[in-house]
């Protein structure tokens, strides 16, 4: 079961699929999508985002973007799949907790795993089966149906999110400031190193920011800004043919030698060995 919306003028896709191992290459457009994927069996079943092993339990949720790199290789159950892009929703840029730079997509290193409790599983289904029949249902209005329902998609794991992934002590207020941190980091880290930086932008100090995550997680908002930049050097490292000196230019290293440094203090290797290491691997 495959179905995709387009409109050519825009862009823009919405993809439907209950299989996405097998459909993937099968929509018009596959690039600069956002994913919602959804295990609806009654096993786990596991797939692999930026090289690591994710075990995904039944009725559970996961988001993805299109700065991951996500493998179906592991996966032996069929994951179905909403996928869309910014041209279908968030046509423009708007910072909301529904729109693409929400809850669910704020960052690239921390996967938001939601899970569907068994009290709201029929309302989730029910949508599910709305999605499907709006499909059938070719008008001039149904890219706006469409739409839609992909908001209240949205809306409803964007709660569960902030029921199971955020902490109860947390305000609405405090939650929008680790958002909005989280997402400027992903848009500024190759040129903003320091917490400073994001504390101007967000209008708050830097303590005031590291006193809230220390309530939110064990990462400081400094961690996150290195892990961030770890994490993109990996993935270039892992996914295209950039050798060091390049990638290290890309990431906002005037010197080499300065980015092997903090590589192997980040991941206990150097660019080098870390490359050396995923031919051993493969």
């Amino acid at each position: 079961m495959k179905y995709e919306y387009n409109d050519s003028k825009l862009g823009a896709i919405l993809g439907f699929t209950d299989d996405i191992k097998r459909d993937q290459e099968r929509f018009s457009v596959t690039s600069k999508t956002i994913k919602f994927l959804w295990n609806r069996n009654d096993c786990p079943l596991t797939i692999q985002i930026d090289g690591m092993d994710l075990e995904l339990l039944p009725n559970q949720i996961i988001t993805v973007t299109y700065l991951q790199h996500v493998s179906y290789s592991e996966t032996k159950l069929p994951l179905s799949a909403i996928l869309f892009n910014r041209e279908f929703y968030c046509i423009s840029d708007h910072d909301s907790e529904v729109s693409c730079n929400g809850i669910l997509f704020f960052g690239t290193q921390d996967i938001p795993i939601i899970t569907i409790p068994k009290g709201q599983l029929k309302k989730f289904n029910l949508l599910h089966d709305m999605f499907i029949e709006e499909f059938s249902t070719p008008d001039n209005i149904q890219g706006d149906m469409l739409q839609m329902l992909l908001k209240r998609l949205i809306i409803m794991s964007t709660r569960l999110a902030k029921e199971q992934l955020i902490v109860k002590t947390l305000g609405n207020d405090q939650i929008d400031t680790i958002r909005r941190f989280n997402f400027l980091v992903d848009v500024h880290y190759k040129t903003k190193r320091k917490v400073s930086d994001y504390a101007e932008m967000l209008y708050k100090s830097p303590k005031t920011l590291s006193n809230l995550f220390s309530i939110y997680n064990q990462k400081s908002p400094q961690q996150i800004i290195l892990e961030r930049i770890a994490l993109e050097a990996k993935r270039l490292i892992n996914f295209t043919d950039k050798q060091n000196q390049e990638i290290a230019f890309e990431l906002g290293f005037n010197d080499p030698a300065h980015f092997s440094r903090f590589f192997k203090k980040m991941t206990q290797m150097t660019p080098s060995e870390y490359r050396e290491n995923l031919l051993l691997v493969a």
